[in-house]
């Protein structure tokens, strides 16, 4: 019996050990590409909000730390020309699809070279060769913007798509129900994502609706509708692309529901006293960047060594990223009458 017992242990271990690696369900390059494009995410934010307390970045700032793997997931799901529209916590969008990040800062430091010239600030970066059609600070008023691109796509005889984000407080708009209905009606190629991160501002969605599983909202239009680990970026990925697939093949809208968190507040001025620290360390146990650290880790695709090597070229890069916005300038006062109207439909505006 020992004998047997002998030639059993090392099976088993190696059993274990196979079973304690995630498995690998896409190549090497698109993990290290979302690794390293969460990274960046998390490193610019996390500098954001320093320079914000030095009023270096002024107005508002909402800080995308958490839910990263909505947008990184997202990019590696649909194709470069398809449309993209979120909120103003939309820092993150744009970095995943790779706009500047030289020209997100300045845009947030108000500066000439920013993405909108200086004009837009946190809560409006905008990339038109990205497609990324922009953040918008009102609540919920990019949802028809959303369905309204699409709009143009099918008009236009397009296989384009368009996603379209928003947060769990927009869900209580009007807009919100007027686009779902007008998109299924039309079978319009628009994907819409609630990023529930659980708050309205500092209200919960417990305490501001009978209706806690959001993506059943979509079921009212007869949307195919789901709930989507939003804190995981594979699953991200596999729900976007199904929903695109979905659109491109004529047949309509899909509402997610990313199920995600954020570790800061709404904003930066946000005390954050109606949730506990406990709760917020909690939802770090399954942060997505260590989720994808741990997958690449164990699969040996990388060392540690290497990773952190990564982590301090992000890190230049972001510092980068701030000293070309210190040495910006700002803009003309001039500006305040320039990309009002387009010139070459009103001429008279420039008389």
């Amino acid at each position: 019996m020992a004998t047997v017992k002998e030639k059993k242990e090392p099976a088993k271990k190696e059993t274990a050990k196979k079973e304690s690696a995630p498995k690998l369900q896409y190549p090497k390059e698109q993990y290290m590409f979302w690794y390293e494009n969460m990274l960046l995410q998390r490193r610019f934010e996390e500098k954001a909000g320093q320079l914000y307390g030095q009023q270096k970045i002024r107005g508002f700032c909402h800080l995308y730390i958490g839910q990263e793997a909505c947008s990184s997931g997202t990019a590696t799901a649909l194709t470069p020309d398809d449309k993209y529209i979120t909120a103003y916590r939309d820092h993150g969008m744009p970095l995943a699809l790779g706009t500047s990040p030289n020209a997100i800062m300045a845009e947030l430091y108000g500066k000439e070279t920013g993405t909108t010239k200086g004009k837009g600030g946190s809560m409006h970066i905008f990339d038109k060769e990205r497609n990324f059609m922009g953040g918008h600070g009102i609540v919920g008023a990019q949802i028809p913007l959303g369905a309204g691109i699409a709009f143009a796509e099918k008009y236009n005889e397009t296989s384009n798509v368009c996603i379209c984000f928003f947060g769990d407080g927009a869900v209580r708009q009007g807009a919100f129900h007027e686009a779902l209905n007008m998109a299924m009606t039309w079978k319009l190629p628009v994907i819409f994502v609630v990023e529930n991160n659980g708050y309205a501002m500092g209200t919960s969605v417990g305490r501001s609706s009978n209706v806690t599983e959001l993506y059943t909202l979509g079921e009212a239009y007869d949307i195919p509708s789901e709930p989507v680990d939003g804190m995981n970026v594979e699953a991200i990925h596999e729900a976007v692309s199904r929903a695109a697939e979905r659109a491109r093949k004529g047949e309509g809208p899909t509402y997610l529901e990313f199920r995600t968190y954020r570790y800061r507040g709404h904003s930066m001025s946000d005390p954050q006293k109606y949730r506990t620290k406990e709760e917020v360390e909690e939802y770090k146990m399954r942060d997505p960047i260590e989720q994808v650290k741990d997958t690449i880790l164990k699969n040996k695709l990388a060392t540690e060594e290497e990773l952190a090597d990564l982590d301090k070229k992000i890190k230049e890069t972001v510092a980068e990223a701030v000293q070309f916005a210190e040495e910006s300038a700002f803009p003309d006062p001039k500006e305040a009458y320039t990309d009002v109207y387009a010139q070459e439909d009103y001429p008279f505006i420039m008389e």
